[in-house]
Order: C-alpha cells, then structure tokens, then sequence
C-alpha cells in the first residue's frame, strides 16, 4: 500500500491540517490544501466538522492492512500462510505492516492533537457553542482510540498531549515512554471529557455521546486486568458494566436485525449499531478509500485487477470455531456469521455479480479458488463495479477503491463487554440476567431458533466475541486483555489454534473420492509475543523508546 504521507512520522509531529483531497460525499469533504490558512479557515460549524473528516479515514489509510494482520491473523483467525510473520508470532521491528501502523496511528493522534488545538483556539464567532464542542468530542474520541489500539499493540507508549508544546519545546525527538497504566488513565480522562462534549444525538456516521460511552467501558473492561492475577480488578468491571449499561439502556439503540446488512455500503456504512467506524469513499486521490478488498476478493471477482485472496482465507480453527468441516459439501449452519464472515464451497451471494445471478463459491477454477484452508473472506468486500454502483447509488469501484465502511466498534461488542463485566475471572460464571439478556440478544440475532442460555462462562463470552467480531480487527486485543491477568491460558488458547492447512481440496470438490490430507501447523507464543516491538526507524529516530517508561504529568490536563 502507498503510504498517505511517507515522510510523517511519530517524532516529527507535523501538525496535521486540512489534509486529503476532495471527495464526492459530504460527510467526507475535506478542504482544498491551498485553499485556506489556519487563521482563517475555522469560520463556520461546516468548515469546524470538515476539520475532524480526515479522522473518520484518511490519516488511518496505512494502518488497514495491520488492522486484519494484527487482529485476526495474529489471533488465528486469517491464514496468510505459515511464513507470515503476524500469523506465526515472528514480528520483528522491520516487518512493514507493523511500520505502517504505527506511522498510521501516530499520524491520527497528530491530527487529533491539531484539531483539538485549533478549533479550541481559532474558531471564530459564527461557529456554534455545541458544534464545536462535538468536534472537539470527536477528535477526542479518536484520540482515545488511537492510544488505545497503541497501548495494546506496545503497552508503554509516549503520551502527547500537545503537539506545539513539543514542537516549540524542540523535543519532539526525545520524548519519554509512559507507564501502560497512565495511558489507560489518560484514555479513560479523554474519553469522559469526550462524553461531555458529544451530542446525544448527531449527524449518522458521525461520533456521539453513545460512542464516547461504549468505548470507555471497553477500556475499563481492558484496564480491569492490568496488572492483576487470576482475577481483575472489580472497580473497573464495575465502571465497564455502568457504561455499557448506559449504552445498552439508555440510548435506544438497537441490534440490526440482518447481520450481514452492518458489512454492506447502503445498509451497513451508517447503521446506528456502528457506534465507531472509519467511513471510506471513492475518490480520485490515494488515501480517503478502504482497499481492504483488493487483498481479501478472490482473483478476478473485482474487475480492477485487483484480488489477492485466491492463495489466503479464514484458518481453519475459525472455520472448526463455527462448526463447519470444509469436506462436508451440506451447509446446514444456522450461525448467520459464518456466511457473513467466510465463503465456502457451495455458498451463493445474491449481492455480489448481482447483474449476473450472484457469486457461486464452487471451486471449478484453481486458479481462483485456491484458499488452503477451504473458505475466503466475506467481511469488507462489496464485489464488482457493478455491485458497488447498486450499493452507492452510482459511484464505481476501482482498484483497490471501495466506499465500505470499516466498523470499530458496534452495539454487538457492547453488548458483550456488558456481558463480561459479570466474570471476574476465567473460571467465573453468572446466571445474572441483565448479563444473560445481553448474551443471548448477540446469539439470538444471530442463530436461528435459538435457545437462551440460563447460565454463561468466562469462556463462553470470550468464544463469543471472536464469532461476532471475526475478521474486524479486534481479536487479538481480546488475547492481550486475557494475557494481562492470565497470561498462561492466553498462551495455552493460542498455541492450541489449527493453523495448517488442507492439500487436495480442488481434487476433491470436482470428486468426493479424492483424498485430502491436512497439513498441521501449530505455533506457541511467548510472553514478549503480547508487547509488540517498536518500529525500528522510530528506535533510531528516539532511542529513549527502549528506556524504562516515566510517569505521566496529569496535572497539563487540567
């Protein structure tokens, strides 16, 4: 992938401004580089709202790859093959997904320090009080979740605050790590900040109040086992239940009923279940599309030229996860999630080559179905042109260019964190039923003709969550949150996983009496696999990064 901005990088802090070309939706329009000066430009709550834009997708364009390498390759989700260093737990500070992540995330909390600086200090007496606290909200939002993917992917991290005091202080190059656990303080003060700021009610798409709310009690949720032993901290389940009961009880929001309809552009890209998302667009410039499809569609499913998912697909654990075994040609799954998330043999979809009579997954060519696990990936492809002008309403796709949405964080994943907050430990179990009406809607929507569950375990939410967020980026974290107070079980789990893959597939969907063998690989990881390694060009640009971390100074956020 280009990168968006290839001389950006974490200690430089280039103040980020008004940055990406013009797009054909309005929600995504970004200003003209050349058109306005910082002084002059924040004059209207239109121009205010145009400022935060990038943040719902530009300055994340180099982290999409990391976002599926890192959290379900790593997790044991997505096979790329035993070589791929995320999936075989080799990363190393030079692996260049791991690069573009960083440099990605970085750059969203430059740009979100830029937006809250600015429109605080320059928006001018036209702008409104509340539009301008929602956008002061919405970089805030974003801020923390960037720290938060940071805080997970290498645990002790710089916090940056402001990028001018670093930039007039001339130490942006020898900035200090801070402790994990004051970047899990910093998350949670910048979000609650956040909550206050947002609107309850706003433009769809757009960050509110709910999300604010939802994301704070995953972080809780996260933070409650840092540090801990067997159990977790109760203070912090108990913060993470009352915001998500917040989110749960008082927002009015409610589960889609068509799971798959939430990965769709016309019904997914502004679902009110989506409380987070990164919102992508076709456009002449690089940077404001999601190009996660060129890599996951099948060759010649697009018909860009694109397609890179012929020789990958969902690993075999996750396939046995949902149930299914690849040699059975009778799909009678009543998981809605499995069609949604991985395409196997015999699967039709009526929304993809609508304009042909559908997508048929029936293996009668090598040379496009050659997965080695038997399924590709369903999650974050839209199909061919056509398809795409159907979803949009007349915008093309084009190579690696499509306007799907990419989902951060839904209703779903509230509902289970709710869930969890219940389970204090791995050998917990609850028959509350606030915790098993949140469960049982995530599995209700989901399974057909299903029966609640009276009674849930630790295991059976975490089992869950990698069924409801498979191949969205999310996985892993949930191995690093395990590994925080059961470090052993999270290796154990892992090391566990089928990562191999099957040989004479083909052979046998042309003839059942053909043989297939599997091909078993298995890899263990090691405490250090949960701490990913900084990026070696930023050791060199600071080498206070392999330093003990500092504390954080809280009182400049007062």
């Amino acid at each position: 992938m280009r990168k968006l901005n290839r001389t950006i990088r974490i200690f430089t802090l280039s103040v980020l401004l008004l940055m990406g070309g013009a797009c054909s939706e309005d929600f995504l329009n970004r200003p003209p580089e050349d058109a306005y000066t910082t002084d002059s430009f924040y004059n209207t709550d239109q121009q205010l709202y145009m400022a935060a834009n990038p943040l719902y997708g530009g300055v994340w364009f180099d982290y999409q790859r990391a976002f599926l390498a890192i959290g379900d390759m790593m997790s044991g989700n997505f096979n790329k093959g035993g070589t791929d260093p995320f999936f075989s737990f080799s990363v190393t500070g030079s692996t260049t997904d791991l690069l573009n992540a960083s440099n990605s995330v970085w750059t969203a909390v430059a740009y979100c320090n830029s937006v809250i600086e600015n429109v605080t200090e320059k928006a001018g007496p036209n702008c409104t009080p509340a539009v301008k606290n929602a956008v002061i909200g919405e970089a805030m939002v974003w801020k923390a979740m960037a720290y938060f993917y940071l805080v997970r992917m290498f645990h002790d991290v710089p916090i940056i605050h402001s990028n001018s005091k670093l930039i007039n202080d001339g130490t942006a190059t020898q900035i200090k790590k801070n402790p994990a656990a004051d970047v899990y303080e910093y998350i949670i003060r910048t979000l609650t900040k956040a909550a206050d700021l947002l609107p309850v009610d706003g433009v769809a798409g757009r960050i509110n109040k709910w999300t604010a709310y939802g994301l704070l009690a995953k972080v809780y949720l996260t933070r409650s086992g840092l540090g801990k032993s067997g159990t977790r901290d109760q203070a912090d389940l108990d913060k993470a239940r009352e915001y998500a009961g917040k989110v749960i009880n008082e927002s009015g929001l409610k589960l889609a009923e068509n799971y798959a309809d939430l990965f769709t552009i016309s019904k997914g890209n502004r679902n009110p279940e989506n409380l987070l998302s990164w919102h992508w667009v076709v456009a002449s410039d690089w940077g404001p599309q999601n190009a996660m499809q060129a890599d996951l569609a099948v060759q010649n499913f697009t018909g860009h030229g694109d397609g890179w998912g012929t020789w990958s697909g969902p690993s075999i654990d996750l396939i046995n996860a949902f149930g299914e075994d690849v040699k059975n040609l009778t799909r009678k799954n009543d998981d809605a999630r499995r069609k949604a998330t991985m395409m196997m043999y015999g699967d039709r979809y009526m929304n993809w080559w609508r304009n042909k009579g559908g997508f048929l997954c029936d293996w009668s060519s090598e040379s496009v179905f050659a997965s080695p696990t038997g399924a590709f990936a369903v999650k974050h492809i839209v199909g061919s042109k056509e398809d795409h002008i159907a979803e949009t309403g007349g915008v093309p796709s084009d190579f690696m260019k499509t306007s799907l949405s990419t989902h951060l964080l839904r209703l779903a994943d509230i509902y289970l964190v709710y869930a969890e907050s219940f389970l204090p430990g791995v050998n917990s179990t609850t028959t509350n039923a606030d915790a098993l009406a949140a469960f049982n809607k995530v599995r209700a929507r989901a399974i057909k003709n299903y029966v609640p569950v009276t009674t849930i375990s630790f295991m059976d939410v975490f089992k869950e969550r990698r069924l409801e967020l498979a191949f969205e980026g999310d996985n892993w974290y949930d191995y690093v949150r395990l590994h925080y107070f059961e470090p052993q079980l999270a290796i154990n789990l892992l090391a566990q996983q089928e990562r191999g893959s099957y040989n004479g597939l083909s052979a046998y969907y042309k003839d059942q009496s053909q043989p297939v063998t599997l091909n078993s690989q298995r890899f263990t990881p090691v405490n250090a696999t949960f701490i990913l390694p900084f990026p070696e060009v930023d050791i060199s640009i600071n080498p206070n990064l392999t330093k003990d971390p500092v504390p954080f100074d809280f009182s400049i956020m007062e």
